[in-house]
């Protein structure tokens, strides 16, 4: 789990996937998403979300957004793990960084998280909290370290109660080889594609 290579590969992809390239880089990318009603929004602390969430945000020309605390979790996995338990039995919902500025003009959110003890990390409330995602398509692509989703489905639910919520993406999230493939065959097979 912390090989640096793979930290290293994951962290060069993940800055492709959320714009943190080179300007000539950028001029080769998809043409400009000013103009999208989609909305890729990710939580990512690894960098598996956020390759995906860039995958999803290329094939798509959305927006992206990228779903930060205000105050970093710590680098140190246990301490991140103790504070996000304690966040989720005190249903704390922690302060964002940003809020997305212009959220009415999207009609559908693909909301991207990995599974943090069995259940969506409670940054992942906030967002919901934060923005009015009624009468949306909301779309969730979840990664996950082997034990499924968990509740998280509930917790969107009950966090954008009038938001139109879709099956969404599911991975696990040790298994970047499969990325691209899947998240492909994923969207080929979706309504709102088309």
């Amino acid at each position: 789990m912390n090989d640096p290579t793979r930290r290293l590969l994951l962290s060069s992809l993940a800055g492709v996937a959320f714009g943190r390239s080179t300007l000539a880089e950028a001029q080769d990318a998809a043409p400009s998403t000013t103009d999208s009603t989609v909305l890729v929004a990710c939580f990512s602390r690894t960098g598996n979300t956020r390759v995906v969430a860039g995958l999803l945000r290329r094939a798509l020309r959305a927006q992206e957004f990228e779903i930060e605390p205000a105050t970093a979790y710590p680098e140190d996995y246990l301490a991140t793990v103790e504070q996000a338990r304690q966040e989720r039995d005190r249903a704390t919902q922690p302060a964002l960084r940003a809020k997305v500025a212009d959220i009415d003009r999207y009609d559908t959110v693909l909301l991207g998280f990995p599974i943090w003890g069995e259940t969506a990390p409670p940054i992942v409330r906030s967002f919901l909290a934060a923005h009015d995602l009624a009468g949306k398509t909301l779309i969730p692509f979840i990664t996950h370290g082997g034990y499924g989703v968990g509740n998280s489905r509930d917790v969107i639910a009950r966090h954008a109660p009038a938001a139109r919520l879709q099956e969404g993406f599911v991975m696990q999230g040790e298994q970047e080889r499969q990325v691209m493939e899947r998240v492909d065959h994923w969207l080929r097979q979706q309504p709102f594609r088309r």
